[in-house]
């Protein structure tokens, strides 16, 4: 057990080694544009949710807020996908989620990222539940103080306290098996 452990450390790390060394070929000045960023991990071709939700992503990562990448935020991104504990991703999400930044996510974000991701997950089958039903659980199960906000502590607990909001919160699109696969096609 212990050995494959080990063994998945270093396939992460030998994968992080390479799309560093991909990030060093398509960006010698050493920003990371958004188009260049599509084109490494192979989403040009995708659908406008994929896009718009690799923007987000994109953006979320851009911590000077530069509209670039350096190569610093890159390894960070990286390391989060590849290798980021469950405390890292959920603060992450709520990054994603809070498209103003304002610290607090409303219902408008909330409803936008899951609408992203039900586009993206289940594009052609039909969801038991709406975007709209499924924003406004979230809500009555996280949203503590019923003021319709969600600060970062109500989503870090609501989280983890009940593991179907868990999985609507940590935006799994399996990013870490879209990296690895998207890995391999760099040029």
């Amino acid at each position: 057990m212990g050995q494959e452990e080990s063994n998945n450390e270093e396939m992460e790390l030998a994968q992080i080694q390479e799309l560093c060394l991909a990030f060093m070929k398509e960006c010698p000045s050493g920003a990371l544009y958004l188009h260049e960023f599509k084109r490494i991990f192979g989403v040009a071709s995708s659908s406008a949710e994929e896009s718009v939700y690799i923007e987000t992503v994109f953006y979320s990562f851009d911590t000077n807020k530069d509209n670039t990448l350096d190569f610093l935020e890159y390894v960070a991104a990286l390391h989060l996908i590849l290798r980021g504990n469950l405390e890292d991703r959920l603060k992450w999400s709520f990054k994603m989620y809070d498209k103003d930044g304002n610290g607090k996510l409303d219902r408008q974000e909330v409803k936008r990222i899951i609408r992203l991701l039900y586009k993206i997950k289940f594009p052609k089958s039909d969801v038991s539940m709406t975007p709209s039903e499924i924003c406004d659980r979230i809500f009555e199960l996280v949203d503590q103080n019923h003021d319709g906000q969600i600060t970062l502590s109500e989503f870090m607990e609501g989280a983890q306290k009940d593991q179907w909001v868990m999985n609507q919160l940590k935006l799994d699109v399996n990013a870490t098996g879209w990296v690895i696969q998207n890995c391999g096609k760099l040029p």
